[in-house]
């Protein structure tokens, strides 16, 4: 077993690009980082393409499948093994993400591509190759292309339920039977599923789209290189046809930045926190907003990178005085046979702590909705309470325990604008607020006396606290 000790706090960070299926180099980092480079690393160098399959009818609902196309890099030490048919090989998820309306939800998600052969190519820089070509091997520096066309293959993707994305483990190919498709969903069985609604352009507009690929393989996890190996690019909507909306990638991939980061790109006001597992690694995002009514908005997104424990809860103090109203969850479902039930979280404030919570634990149902890897799940409530940094819990569902998070939390209940927070705004609020006028320190959005929250104090917020004068 790996043991991770990082629990911290980064900040919005400057992202690594990459240059689609142009020549591209690879650095080391995370978004997540690697904790090493030592031994075989693979990443998603680039994600040069995306099919789409048509559409079917599931429960009332339309629902439209895809794929992205992904190509890694082995930018480690050792060449990394590439064998199919066995268990030693990687399986490359694929996610789909809607950033709308200040949130950023995860909309789609795919069966495992499992890998066969690779390609020794030279995306991410020079190549040592494994042998000449398609060998079982990917060599140091190499590259190795998976088209669209290739990660939509239902007879290539295997069920996420079979994969311990800590370890790599997996069954060998073949060895298990899996799910078979759905009556009615031949054409997006096992694929990335999106509802249509969450593509509509009528319904979406100003929505900004991102996809994802993640590489999960055993010796890239027994190396400790695992937490680099996500990759994004956005895309565009396009026009209604066969079935399903077209896609169209755009921009860069974002070499070794797992698709949340794609939120403080829209968002700039986003931050982030890292919490480590013993076996795995979760991304905590929030970002607080202004209600026109002088409160705040607090939304949260989670992404469980790699820990096979997998999310059951999530949960924080609130201090006495301040209210809590709207609290909301979101999921993404699972679907072609996973095991996995979509029961919503429940949502309480009780005794001075509010929690989202799986309705079962793993001794009561191996196949809750937990918060599984490579999924993205969403919490928000509206408060009185000033944002400020505190301390939320993510609690465990097979192993028990929980993990404490370095985050935005409602910190006091004192009026919009009372910055003394002694009960009246007046002119020792105006004077501390004149005080610490222009740009925040190091471009933090919210720093004291920033009441929109948008990364200066300026006239805006003067008038702001002049509103609540008194």
């Amino acid at each position: 077993m790996k043991i991770r000790t990082l629990i911290g706090t980064l900040a919005t960070a400057g992202i690594a690009l990459g240059l689609g299926q142009m020549t591209a180099t690879a650095v080391p980092g995370d978004g997540g980082t690697s904790d090493s480079q030592a031994g075989p690393d693979v990443i998603v160098g680039g994600m040069p393409d995306v099919s789409k399959y048509g559409g079917a009818t599931v429960n009332g609902v339309s629902i439209m499948a895809y794929a992205f196309g992904s190509t890694s890099c082995n930018i480690g030490t050792q060449q990394l093994d590439w064998y199919s048919g066995t268990s030693n090989h990687p399986i490359i998820p694929q996610n789909a993400y809607r950033i709308k309306n200040g949130r950023i939800e995860q909309i789609g998600l795919s069966w495992m591509k499992h890998g066969f052969c690779a390609l020794q190519q030279t995306l991410c820089g020079s190549c040592a190759p494994a042998g000449s070509g398609c060998p079982s091997l990917l060599g140091i520096g190499c590259s190795d292309p998976y088209t669209s066309g290739l990660n939509g293959s239902q007879t290539d993707l295997g069920p996420r339920f079979e994969a311990n994305p800590s370890t790599g483990y997996f069954p060998a190919t073949g060895s298990t039977t899996w799910p078979s498709i759905p009556n009615g969903q031949s054409a997006i069985a096992r694929r990335v599923q999106i509802k249509a609604a969450d593509l509509d352009p009528a319904q979406n507009a100003g929505a900004v789209y991102v996809a994802e690929c993640q590489y999960v393989h055993p010796q890239d996890a027994a190396n400790n290189n695992d937490n680099n190996n996500a990759s994004y690019r956005l895309f565009t909507v396009g026009a209604l046809s066969g079935g399903a909306y077209t896609l169209s990638l755009t921009g860069s991939t974002f070499q070794q930045k797992a698709a949340i980061y794609a939120w403080s790109v829209v968002s700039p006001t986003v931050n982030y926190a890292v919490a480590d597992a013993p076996d795995g690694r979760y991304i905590v995002a929030s970002n607080v907003t202004t209600n026109t009514d002088g409160s705040y908005h607090y939304e949260y997104a989670i992404f469980n990178y790699n820990s096979d424990s997998a999310g059951r809860s999530f949960s924080m103090p609130i201090p006495v005085g301040v209210t809590v109203s709207n609290m909301a969850f979101k999921d993404i479902a699972y679907h072609s046979g996973e095991p996995y039930n979509s029961t919503d979280w429940t949502m309480t404030m009780s005794g001075g702590m509010m929690k989202w919570e799986c309705t079962e634990t793993f001794a009561q149902n191996a196949n809750a909705n937990a918060l599984r890897w490579s999924t993205l799940y969403n919490f928000s409530f509206d408060s009185n309470g000033l944002p400020g940094n505190g301390n939320a819990t993510i609690g465990l569902f097979k192993t028990g325990g929980s993990l404490g998070v370095a985050t935005q939390v409602p910190v006091n209940p004192c009026r919009f604008g009372d910055l003394d927070c002694n009960g009246v705004v007046n002119g020792a609020d105006l004077g501390l607020l004149l005080a610490h006028w222009g740009l925040c320190p190091n471009g933090t959005a919210g720093c004291f006396a920033d009441l929109d929250r948008n990364g200066v104090v300026n006239g805006a917020d003067m008038g702001f606290l002049m509103g609540n004068w008194g």
